[in-house]
């Protein structure tokens, strides 16, 4: 087959929009031609970016199909560009119906509403997890019924009719021991998620006061991408975690990021918002237990088999289930190999062939 090309216009060029924008451009077998805009301010960027790229590209011709994610305003971008406009696929890394609201913040409807606008002007809808599907389409029916009359209850079954489930690909090897075989002691503890309020790190950090109190014998590494309005706590991590915090940093090398990640023990989540995990999957492949939240995609992305051991429901289980991996961490190296070989699978060479079968639907081309 020739090589189709694709534009994807990205307005939140950072973090995982930045991750898969990069991977799929990268792994797939046809031209993917990347359009971006930085990182920051996404109210903006829903409100007008649309509006900016539609001006900043002018003609769309020449390609087989558009790639936006969910903080563009396809409907916008349609209406500007009119029949110029390529058959379009939105990829939801995140929705506006669920996201929690931070510190001193009210629901703005406008978001969800744009949500829908852009699932209904696609010809294709994706979200990264299943999870993530059924809790919008969940969600969808009780936002609409905030409306005070003229309900357009029909666009529930319009969106689920044309929406799929496709996930990001990983930048790791499928194959292989990832791991350190030198993994530091006593155990280290990482954290390497976004410094923002709905990974919960309060929760984080409650419990590793609490192993400090036991007298339990770990170490910490803090990790992640860090914004100038992080949580509060972060600021006492030093006093909170005294000699065990032995890193506190942004790893902004995959290289070093990665290197902290083999060294680890212990990856913990506490997250309010999770519609995938990278993070988690990222430490596991690289050889670290985790222990996760018994909701949002955990119990997804993590095998059946392992959901006693590593799920953990309310924060006295995340506590306990925590001390008994520091007091016995090797016990469980076998779990942490098989789950390390399992993580493979979200690798990107792992994934790409299904990204590209929806990129050729797209388009028209028939298998």
């Amino acid at each position: 087959m020739k090589p189709l090309r694709f534009l994807f216009l990205e307005p939140f060029y950072g973090g995982s929009h930045k991750d898969f924008a990069d991977g799929l451009a990268a792994h797939s077998r046809h031209a993917v031609d990347l359009v971006t805009l930085p990182d920051r301010f996404w109210k903006w960027r829903m409100r007008g970016a649309a509006l900016y790229l539609a001006a900043r590209i002018g003609q769309p011709d020449g390609y087989d199909g558009l790639i936006v994610s969910s903080l563009m305003s396809l409907a916008d971008l349609k209406a500007l560009w009119q029949e110029r406009c390529p058959p379009a696929l939105v990829y939801f890394h995140e929705n506006q119906l669920g996201y929690p609201l931070g510190p001193g913040e009210s629901l703005d409807y406008q978001y969800g509403f744009t949500n829908i606008t852009t699932a209904l002007a696609a010809e294709r809808i994706l979200f990264n997890s299943l999870t993530h599907r059924e809790n919008f389409l969940a969600a969808l029916p009780d936002f609409i019924r905030m409306m005070p009359d003229c309900r357009p209850n029909w666009v529930c079954s319009a969106i689920a009719q044309k929406s799929g489930v496709a996930h990001p690909g990983c930048h790791f090897p499928a194959r292989g021991d990832l791991s350190r075989q030198d993994r530091r002691q006593p155990p280290l503890v990482v954290w390497n998620h976004r410094w923002e309020h709905d990974k919960n790190p309060e929760a984080f950090f409650q419990a590793l006061a609490a192993m400090r109190a036991r007298g339990l014998a770990f170490s910490v590494v803090l990790l992640g991408e860090r914004y100038a309005k992080a949580p509060p706590v972060f600021k006492g991590a030093r006093d909170i975690l005294g000699e065990h915090l032995l890193y506190d940093n942004y790893a902004d090398s995959r290289r070093d990021y990665y290197r902290w990640l083999a060294a680890g023990a212990i990856v913990i989540s506490t997250a309010l918002q999770e519609n995938f995990g990278i993070a988690v999957i990222e430490a596991m492949r690289h050889g670290c237990l985790p222990l996760l939240p018994n909701r949002l995609s955990y119990p997804e992305i993590l095998p059946a088999a392992f959901h006693q051991d590593f799920l953990y429901s309310g924060q006295d289980d995340l506590e306990e289930k925590l001390a008994a991996l520091l007091a016995d961490f090797r016990r469980h190296e076998d779990k942490a190999k098989s789950l390390a070989g399992f993580m493979g699978r979200y690798a990107w060479p792992e994934v790409i062939d299904a990204w590209d079968r929806e990129l050729e639907a797209l388009s028209g081309v028939k298998h």
